[in-house]
C-alpha cells in the first residue's frame, strides 16, 4: 500500500526517537531505497511511497544493526567504502591517522598498513599521495577480501597480504601505520550492543590490558623499520601513559601525540632516533 513520503517520514522518525535511534536514520534508508537525495525527501512529501521495504530495513535498525552495514557502505575521508559485520566501521577519528601518515611520508616512500580492515586506511593514503608503495596486511582473509573489493572499486593499486602483524612481511619500510585493536576486555564488555555485537570483536580489543597488539607492534618494528622512518598507531582514550612506559620500555620515542577532535591523545607518532 502506498502512503504519502511525508506521512511515512513523520511516522517513522518519531518511532525511531521514541527507541533511542537518530530519526535521520529513516530519512537515510529511505533515500536510499528511493535512490534519492535527502533535499529531495524534504522537497517530495506528497510523492507516493510504499513503506513495506524501509520497515524491514528500520527492523534491522532496531535490533542493533549499525546504520553502515545495512546500507552497505561508510565514507571515510572523501570517499565512499563497502562495508559489512566482516570489517570494523571506519570512524572520523582514524582520519587522523591518515593525516599523520600523508605528512610524514617521504616522497616515493614504502608504507605498510596492519589490520587493514575494510582497507579505509591503506587505500586512502594510496590514492591521496599515489607516489607512495604501500602495502596493506591482515590475519583475517575475510577481511582482505573486503579490502580487495574496495581496492578495485577505488582504483587504488595497494597490495595486499595475509599476515598476522609483520610475521610475513618481507622489506622494510618508511612507515608502519595501524588503527589497532585497543579496547582493554573490561570496556569491550561495557560497548554499545550495536558495537559489541554486530563489529567484529578481533578488531576491537586484544585482551584484558588494551595494548597487546600495539606491544608487539613495536617489538616486531625494530626489524621492518627504515632509519628515520615512524610508526604511527591510533590508541584509545587514557592509553598515553601506558603508551609512553611500554614505548620508553622498548627504546623507542614518541615523537607526538595529536589529539581528536575531543581533544584526546588519539594518534600516536614513535620512532627509534634515539639509538
Amino acid at each position: 500500500m502506498l502512503h504519502r513520503l511525508d506521512e511515512i517520514r513523520a511516522r517513522h522518525r518519531e518511532d525511531a526517537l521514541q527507541r533511542g535511534i537518530n530519526p535521520r536514520d529513516v530519512d537515510i534508508l529511505l533515500g536510499d531505497l528511493l535512490g534519492k537525495s535527502l533535499s529531495w525527501l524534504f522537497a517530495h512529501g506528497d510523492a507516493p511511497v510504499d513503506a513495506a521495504p524501509l520497515l524491514a530495513l528500520l527492523a534491522r535498525r532496531y535490533e542493533g544493526e549499525p546504520l553502515q552495514y545495512i546500507r552497505g557502505r561508510a565514507d571515510f575521508y572523501s570517499r565512499e567504502f563497502l562495508v559489512d559485520a566482516r570489517v570494523l566501521i571506519p570512524r572520523p577519528e582514524t582520519e587522523l591517522l591518515v593525516e599523520a601518515a600523508l605528512e610524514r611520508a617521504p616522497r616515493g616512500g614504502r608504507v605498510v598498513d596492519i589490520g587493514t580492515g575494510s582497507g579505509c586506511v591503506a587505500i586512502t593514503i594510496e590514492r591521496e599521495r599515489p607516489d607512495l608503495h604501500v602495502v596493506s596486511v591482515d590475519r583475517s582473509v575475510a577481511a582482505l577480501a573486503a579490502a580487495r573489493t574496495n581496492r578495485e572499486r577505488l582504483g587504488s593499486h595497494v597490495r595486499l597480504a595475509a599476515s598476522d602483524l609483520l610475521s610475513s612481511v618481507r622489506g622494510t619500510f618508511d612507515l608502519i601505520v595501524s588503527n589497532p585493536p585497543y579496547v582493554p576486555l573490561g570496556e569491550y564488555e561495557q560497548l554499545a550492543t550495536e558495537v559489541r555485537i554486530h563489529e567484529p570483536r578481533i578488531a576491537l580489543t586484544p585482551g584484558p590490558r588494551g595494548t597487546e597488539i600495539v606491544e608487539r607492534i613495536f617489538d616486531e618494528a625494530r626489524t621492518h623499520l627504515k632509519p628515520g622512518g615512524h610508526v604511527i598507531l591510533e590508541v584509545g582514550y587514557g592509553q598515553e601513559r601506558a603508551l609512553r612506559e611500554l614505548t620508553g620500555a622498548r627504546g623507542w620515542t614518541i615523537d607526538a601525540f595529536l589529539p581528536d577532535l575531543a581533544g584526546i591523545p588519539r594518534v600516536v607518532v614513535s620512532s627509534r632516533h634515539a639509538q
